[in-house]
Formats: C-alpha cells, sequence, structure tokens
C-alpha cells in the first residue's frame, strides 16, 4: 500500500505512526536544562527527561512519533519502505502540536521525538517536520524538550531552522559503512549524511563560543583525570591525524581554532569493508529567519546518531571505531547501536528465522560507555585481529583477561585513570577508593561499602599487598569464572522482550477518541 489514508482519525494515525518509530533509538537524558516560563508550556530538565524505560532499554517517556511513515525511500532493513504493503499515513503539523500538548498536559509525556519518512522528496517532508516544531515553539508555547531526526538531503535553511527549534538533531548514519550503505539503502549516501552533521557540529560550536563556552560540547568531569581519553585534547589530535595519514589525507586543521571538518574518506577496516574516516567542511548553517545573533541556542543538547547492528555484516570493530571517530570529528553527545530485527524477506538481509543481536547492541553500548567515560579507546576494546566483542563478558573485563600482565593492582597506590580499568571498580567507587587512602589503610569490606563490585574485581586487585582469595592469575581460569558470572546476565539480555514489544501510549488507557 503506497498511498496515505486521509480517512483516519487521529487516534487511528497515532497507532500507526507510533508503532512505526519505535526502530528509532532514544534513549537517553535530554542534556539540557531549561526552566519554565511565563506564558509558555513545561520545561526541560538535563539529567533526563526519560522517568521510565522499556525492558530493550527503550524510552518510553517521549511521544515518540513518525511525521509521515509514507516514504519514496526503498532502504532494504527499513519497515516503512516503499516496496512494503502496510497502511500508510501523515499528521497535519497542527494535529500533531495538538497531540503533543494534550498528552504533556495529562502527563503522559515530557517530550516529543520526531522521525519521519520520505515524503515526495526530502525537501517538502523537513518542511513539514519545521512549520509542526515552530507552531509548538510559538502558537502553543511548547518549552519542553524536543529531539528531531532531520532528513539527509534536505536543504541548510530547513536543517538550521530545526537546530533552532529542537533541544537536539539527530543525522542517522545507519550504517557504518559506504558499501553496507549502497547495498542496503540506495537511496541514501555519505554524502547526504556527513554534509548536515559536519554543518551542524560548526554551527553548534559558532553559538557556543559567541556564549562564552568551549566550542566543543561538555563531556563528563571524569575525562579531566584520563589521560587516555578520546576527548582529551592531545589525544583528539593525535588519533584524527593517525587516521588521516592512514587514509592518505593532509595534516589537521590548526586545533587552536575552532575545529573544522575535512571531507570524509575511506579505509578499510578488519573485515574488509571500507570503514568512514569522518570529516566535513566546517559550513556554518544559515541562520534562522536571517537573524545573525549566535547568542541564542541552537541544538543545545547537541547532535547524536544512529548505527543498526548485525544487519550489514559488519563486524564490531568497524561500529566503534566509527563511534569513536564520530565523536571526536563531529563532537556527538551520543551514538545509538539499534539491534536489527529481521521484518523484511530480502536476500540481501539476514532471514527472518535470524536471531536479534540484543545481547551484541549490549555489548556495544558497554563499549560506548569505556570510550565516553572510562578513559579507553577503540584500538584497546576491539582489533583487527579480535574484531568482534565476546559476548560471553563485558569489553572491560575482556579488555582485562587479555592484559593480565598489568594486574593485579594495588589499591593503596594505584592511579585513579588505572583503578577505573579494574572490572568492578567504576568512577564513583575509583574516587572513593582515592579518597580514603589518604586518610588510612583500605581494606575488602571497606572497598565493599566503597561500592566495589568485590565478585569480578577479587580477580585484579591487591589490598596491603594481599589478594582477598588464593587464585591463579590465569587467563583461563579468570575467563571461565566470568563467564559463569555473567551466564545469568547473558541470558536475560537475550531473552528480556520475546516479542521485541515497546511499550505504547495506548498501553495506558488511551482508547478510542478519549486520547484528546
Amino acid at each position: 500500500m503506497s498511498e496515505i489514508i486521509k480517512e483516519l482519525t487521529t487516534n487511528e494515525k497515532l497507532k500507526i505512526l507510533a508503532d512505526a518509530a519505535k526502530y528509532d533509538v532514544a534513549c537517553t537524558s535530554s542534556g539540557v536544562d531549561r526552566k519554565g516560563e511565563k506564558g509558555a508550556l513545561g520545561n526541560s530538565v538535563s539529567c533526563g527527561i526519560c522517568h521510565s524505560f522499556a525492558a530493550d532499554g527503550r524510552c518510553i517517556s517521549l511521544l515518540k512519533v513518525l511525521m509521515t511513515n509514507h516514504c519514496v525511500y526503498d532502504c532494504k532493513y527499513c519497515l516503512n519502505r516503499k516496496s512494503n504493503d502496510v497502511p500508510r499515513t501523515a499528521f497535519a503539523p497542527e494535529e500533531l502540536c495538538d497531540l503533543v500538548v494534550e498528552f504533556y498536559k495529562r502527563n503522559y509525556i515530557e517530550g516529543l521525538f520526531l522521525s519521519s519518512g520520505v515524503m515526495k522528496n526530502p525537501t517538502y517532508t523537513m518542511q513539514l517536520m519545521c512549520e509542526a516544531l515552530y507552531m509548538l515553539r510559538t502558537k502553543y508555547r511548547f518549552n519542553g524538550y524536543i529531539h528531531v531526526k532531520t532528513i539527509p538531503g534536505a536543504p541548510d535553511e530547513l536543517i538550521s531552522m530545526v537546530g533552532y527549534l529542537a533541544d537536539r538533531v539527530s543525522v542517522n548514519m545507519e550504517l557504518p559503512t559506504e558499501e553496507g550503505l549502497e547495498r542496503l539503502a540506495p537511496n541514501k549516501s555519505f554524502k547526504t549524511i556527513l554534509d548536515p552533521m559536519g554543518k551542524l557540529t560548526s554551527t553548534i560550536q559558532s553559538h557556543r563560543l559567541a556564549v562564552g563556552k568551549s566550542a566543543r560540547m561538555e563531556r563528563s568531569s571524569i575525562n579531566r583525570y584520563l589521560t587516555g581519553s578520546i576527548f582529551n585534547e592531545k589525544n583528539l589530535e593525535k588519533d584524527l591525524l593517525a587516521s588521516d595519514v592512514a587514509a592518505g589525507q593532509v595534516e589537521l586543521p590548526d586545533t587552536d581554532k575552532a575545529p573544522s571538518l575535512q571531507a570524509s574518506t575511506l579505509r578499510e577496516s578488519a573485515d574488509g569493508i571500507s570503514i568512514l574516516t569522518v570529516g566535513g567542511t566546517g559550513t556554518v548553517l544559515p541562520s534562522m529567519f536571517g537573524d545573525t545573533d549566535r547568542r541564542r541556542p541552537f541544538a543545545p543538547a547537541g547532535q547524536s546518531t544512529q548505527m543498526i547492528v548485525g544487519a550489514d555484516g559488519g563486524s564490531d570493530y568497524t561500529l566503534i571505531h566509527t563511534a569513536q571517530r564520530l565523536y571526536q570529528s563531529y563532537d556527538l553527545k551520543r551514538v545509538f547501536y539499534s539491534a536489527y530485527i529481521p521484518i523484511n524477506d530480502d536476500s540481501a538481509l539476514p532471514s527472518l528465522g535470524t536471531e536479534v543481536p540484543l545481547l551484541r547492541e549490549h555489548r556495544l553500548y558497554q563499549a560506548d560507555w569505556l570510550l565516553r567515560y572510562y578513559g579507553f579507546r577503540a584500538d584497546e576494546i576491539v582489533t583487527a585481529d579480535e574484531p568482534n566483542l565476546d559476548q560471553r563478558m563485558d569489553p572491560k573485563c575482556n579488555w582485562a583477561v587479555r592484559h593480565l600482565d598489568q594486574f593485579p593492582v594495588e589499591v593503596q597506590t594505584a592511579p585513579y585513570d588505572l583503578l577505573l580499568r579494574v572490572p568492578g571498580i567504576g568512577p564513583k567507587s575509583a574516587a572513593r577508593i582515592v579518597r580514603a587512602r589518604r586518610y588510612g589503610s583500605l581494606d575488602f569490606d571497606g572497598m565493599k561499602k566503597m561500592g566495589v563490585v568485590l565478585k569480578r574485581a577479587h580477580y585484579f586487585i591487591t589490598c596491603g599487598g594481599r589478594m582477598m582469595y588464593r587464585i591463579p592469575i590465569e587467563r583461563d581460569y579468570i575467563v571461565g569464572e566470568m563467564t559463569d558470572m555473567s551466564r545469568r546476565e547473558n541470558w536475560q539480555v537475550t531473552h528480556q522482550n520475546e516479542q521485541y514489544r515497546q511499550m505504547t501510549l495506548f498501553d495506558i488507557g488511551l482508547q478510542g477518541g478519549s486520547a484528546l
């Protein structure tokens, strides 16, 4: 079915378009603080508008909906591709605004996550989305959190308008390799994805500099103490230069200036597929309505992207190295991973009976966490020789058993960044250890009270020169123990939602005509 059904009620449209949006990932805190204003509706809190999550980790407190599920593209992995026979519908801009405001007033939602299929062409679709957002912010005075996924190929003016109206903007990568994108999404290209991403980065930086902030987005304060962090300025310059040299590119731009981005290139990954070497022009998007005041907010929560896991046969090496490059070159706030659910019967895709790689998605998020908060680099987590994560245990444990020469660590003297690399010790417990040892000796009971997970950590630490138990520091032994320990967690992740069902607004009593 390719024609839009016009004889539908708002509730019927909502059922179709909310269900069609469930494959877009948005499980994140808002990243922006904005207090309520007199005459405006709502606010936004940076610590997280996501008050609850579905069992599969996807956010359920946003109204996550498509503008339309009609699409002229034929991406092989997408439920809404034009060759699929599914009911098609679309919201009118004012209709969507009414839904958001009424649901917000009833405390069903706290913000809007808006994406869309491509109706007619990217320009027409983005015009509809911008009209809805502008109406929501002005006519309805909605001051809550808004996350928008832009349409690759839309004009700069419309992408700019979205940046002024939304808190967070996404340009979906979809797949980490150009070969995979050409094969599974022939209507898309790296150019139409990376160009707006680079322009959004440059525009966000110019607005941040105009109000006296640093050009790059704020990161966890932990990274200040981690010499190996990918967000460390020296490491950032070194990593980008090394990647550009490997790709045959010229030297990096002057890092004393606001970072500009180089043209995108490709290089070979461990699995023989071209991997992204990101970059762009550094061009700033045009100002909204000709307003040249860079002090007004522009995508204050930054930008993010999403990559599909398990659709194209790419390795974890490709995904994690691409994510690191996106964080470093485009200053992305988050990279999301979405396990591919077999919904289309196509020879280019995994068969319909293929198991959904939820555990692999889980491991990729854990690896992403190591990049952003633990001072790890992509080449420490996965290597060309071992391009995929070990799904039996989390990436931090896997790194530790591959580097037993660095263990055991003496907690009385180990620096903060080394403590963070011990399985079972997180940023808070590491900071507590560093503070507590200034005033006296530590013991294992005390560390347990500090939040150290000793069932993992005791293999890798000593306290006062003694281990908690007499155990051999041997890889096979520790891997066996760690695997047994993780077996229950792995089963829960794999079977956490057998029907892959996301909670909907209709689970809380919105039936028939009662939604509005």
